[in-house]
């Protein structure tokens, strides 16, 4: 390991400190229980690829996966029918609008571009191999989990408040289905898509995520292998492409790390072959990402000089 436990310790206090200065952004509100959560919660997380895990702040509230839910159900559809069968059917590139933008599905024949958007991430749970609904939901929960932890869980109330209110995903789920983009019922793919969204995680969970693809596939708490090899890199060139939204190319520019985050407030980002940071405060810009995690997740990266794009990775400023 290149940074010792006390110095990355010490990093995270300092972002998580940093954080929480941070009064920028709102929680979101759309969804109504997203709109309840403290919003001055504010934790870092970092793992390594050997296990060694820090935390600090509040790394041991749960909080709603979101979107970051995306990358796991594209990994196991990566793995099921391979990474090109993936960029085929769903697609491998930005679509430069909001995550659950029509438009950006209309303007492309009703395929989705990537699978890190809402249309995108119905088509792939759709095209996940499954015999029935509840056969698909147990499958995209129990890999979640081999990715996280066994504490990751759904949650009833997060999942009736997006059930109650997701009238426009199940609009676009139509849209795919119609144009032969959806794989199965398009009401199963969006019920099963909003329950991934609803499943319950801590930062530390989260961080594991980002160490399973940090550590070529292999989950570090739990030491399983998860992910085949071959789909680590599409999976983080997707992460790269779209992972933070409209934000991506400048958080590419910015920071250079793999990304993804979520409304819940979680953000993860992934340093291949080293480790991964996670970041959770519920408060959003105005494109759907965490403004403390972010700039948490940045300090540390900054303080590592962690951007994949620089040659040099372990120099502490």
């Amino acid at each position: 390991m290149s940074y010792s436990e006390a110095q990355l310790k010490a990093l995270a206090d300092e972002a998580v400190a940093m954080g929480r200065k941070c009064r920028e952004g709102a929680n979101a509100d759309y969804i109504p229980f997203l709109a309840s959560v403290p919003s001055d919660l504010c934790g870092l997380s970092i793992i390594c690829c050997d296990g060694t895990l820090v935390h600090s702040g509040d790394c041991s509230y749960r909080f709603a996966l979101e979107s970051i839910s995306k990358v796991c159900s594209m990994v196991l559809a990566m793995e099921q029918k391979g990474s090109e069968n993936v960029r085929e059917k769903i697609g491998a590139e930005p679509t430069g609008l909001p995550f659950n933008s029509v438009m950006a599905l209309t303007t492309h024949h009703d395929k989705p571009l990537t699978p890190l958007v809402n249309a995108g991430a119905m088509a792939t749970v759709s095209f996940i191999d499954a015999p029935d609904k509840e056969s698909r939901w147990r499958m995209i929960l129990d890999f979640q989990q081999q990715l996280m932890s066994e504490n990751v869980t759904l949650s009833n109330e997060v999942n009736k408040s997006e059930q109650d209110t997701n009238f426009h995903n199940r609009a676009i789920a139509w849209l795919l289905y119609a144009a032969g983009n959806c794989f199965c019922d398009p009401m199963e793919a969006c019920e099963v898509y909003t329950r991934q969204c609803s499943t319950l995680v801590t930062c530390d969970d989260l961080a594991t995520l980002g160490g399973t693809l940090a550590n070529n596939g292999v989950n570090p708490i739990t030491g399983k292998r998860v992910i085949s090899p071959e789909n680590v890199a599409p999976s983080l060139a997707e992460m790269t492409m779209e992972g933070l939204y409209e934000f991506s190319g400048d958080w590419a520019f910015l920071v250079g790390l793999p990304s993804k985050s979520g409304v819940g407030g979680g953000v993860v980002s992934v340093v291949p072959g080293k480790m991964a940071i996670a970041g959770f405060s519920p408060p959003l810009d105005e494109v759907g990402n965490s403004v403390r995690a972010m700039r948490m997740i940045r300090h540390v990266a900054d303080k590592l000089n962690l951007s994949i794009y620089n040659s040099g990775h372990d120099t502490v400023h």
